[in-house]
Order: structure tokens, then C-alpha cells, then sequence
């Protein structure tokens, strides 16, 4: 087991870089297999929320102003890089989920397919949360993303606190492919930031992809704040 002090934090990605928060708690990230903690997300709040929808407004208009064309190569480039570190990313999602290399390895070979030929959208761009729970951690999140990036919108990804790695280790590949800032970011957390994040009135898009009974659970809070919740 390792000593408690040299369990490290995964740091949130926000404007292109990674971003150290003071959160008042973390969340043991375990290996699925064996139960021994390997890392630990932040318990972010408000603060944290307002940040990246910050990142994300600043970056949208330059985003979304680019030719679709330009956006296309992007993600294909982001497809690319993926498949090149496609053993690392299936490793980071094995370990999390307990998935089998062949499944892990299935996830991240369909993630790079969605990144290249996203399914098109008819909605005006904004900026975009996209919520997840431990039973659809990767591919779901990454194809309304890659939807939502094509149609120039700017996103946040919320991955499951006891799933975070692969989603966080995209964005930072996807900024060293040249990704602007603000594009993709990424929260760490649980109800706490997803509450934050419906309660910023400048948000009106959340998207969540997981299981029913997680997303009535969202879905309620959402409500709260006169906002509906899609998939």
C-alpha cells in the first residue's frame, strides 16, 4: 500500500493547463481490481465551477468562429494522438473500471472513431457541461463532446470522481494538439459541482451520460434551478 502522503491529487484542466485548487476534501480513486487507492479527485464547489465556465466563455467566441473544417482537423488530430497512447488511456480506464484490456481497448479504438466523423448537431454553439458516472466514463462523454467541439461550442467534462484519469489526460492531449485554451476543461467532483454548475445562469446546456437512476438524481437538481437535463 502506498503511504497516504504520496497519494497525489489529479488536478483539474482549465484553460489549456493543469489548475491546483485548495478543496476542502478529495475523493479516493481505487483500483477496481484490488481496491488499493492510486489517486484522488478534488471535491470542488462554486468556485472551481465558475473558473472553467470562465475558460470556456472566453474561449467560445474565437472557437466557434473558426471554419468547421479547421475544427474537423483538430479533432482528427486529437483521434490521432489518442490511438498513438491508446495502451495508456486503456490502462488509466482498466484500472478504474475493472474492464478487461480487450473492453478497455474497444472504448478508446470507438472514442477516436466518434472524434473523427462526430454526429452533426442542429443548435446554436454555447458552452457546454457534459456530466458522467462510473458505468459510462469514457466514450459516451467523449462523443457529445466531439459533437458539441464540431459545432463550436466550448466544453466542460465532469467525469465520474472514482473514473477521472482518461477524461482528464484527454483534455491535456488535446491541448499539445493544439487545442485553445478554454476548449475543453475539465472539473473534478460529485453533487456539490454539479449543483454549482446549475446554479451559474450563464450555463443553460448540461448534457449526462450514464445511468437512468444517476440521472433522475441529476435531473431533480437541475429542476431545482429551472433547468432540464438532456443526454
Amino acid at each position: 500500500m502506498p503511504n497516504q502522503e504520496e497519494i497525489r491529487a489529479i488536478p483539474l484542466w482549465i484553460n489549456g493547463h493543469a489548475y491546483l485548487t485548495m478543496a476542502p476534501a478529495f475523493i479516493d480513486v481505487r483500483d477496481a481490481r484490488n481496491q488499493q487507492i492510486k489517486r484522488r479527485t478534488p471535491r470542488c464547489g462554486s468556485l472551481e465551477a465558475a473558473a472553467a465556465v470562465a475558460a470556456a466563455e472566453q474561449a467560445r467566441l474565437e472557437w466557434s468562429e473558426r471554419r468547421i473544417v479547421d475544427r474537423s482537423a483538430l479533432l482528427g488530430s486529437l483521434a490521432d494522438a489518442l490511438s498513438g497512447y491508446a495502451e495508456h488511456f486503456a490502462g488509466l480506464l482498466g484500472e478504474e473500471t475493472g474492464w478487461t484490456a480487450a473492453q478497455a481497448t474497444a472504448e478508446i479504438a470507438s472514442a477516436g472513431d466518434a472524434l473523427r466523423s462526430p454526429a452533426p448537431i442542429d443548435a446554436a454553439n454555447g458552452v457546454i457541461a457534459i456530466l458522467c458516472d462510473r458505468h459510462q466514463p469514457f466514450l459516451a462523454v467523449v462523443r457529445l463532446a466531439a459533437s458539441w467541439l464540431l459545432a463550436g461550442s466550448t466544453v466542460i467534462l465532469k467525469p465520474s470522481p472514482h473514473v477521472p484519469s482518461a477524461l482528464f489526460a484527454l483534455a491535456e492531449l488535446a491541448t499539445r494538439c493544439g487545442f485553445p485554451g478554454g476548449v475543453i476543461n475539465v472539473l473534478h467532483g460529485d453533487l456539490e459541482v454539479i449543483e454549482a454548475l446549475f446554479a451559474i445562469d450563464s450555463l443553460p446546456h448540461l448534457r449526462f451520460a450514464g445511468e437512468p437512476a444517476a440521472a433522475a438524481r441529476i435531473a431533480a437538481i437541475a429542476a431545482g434551478h429551472g433547468k432540464t437535463l438532456s443526454d
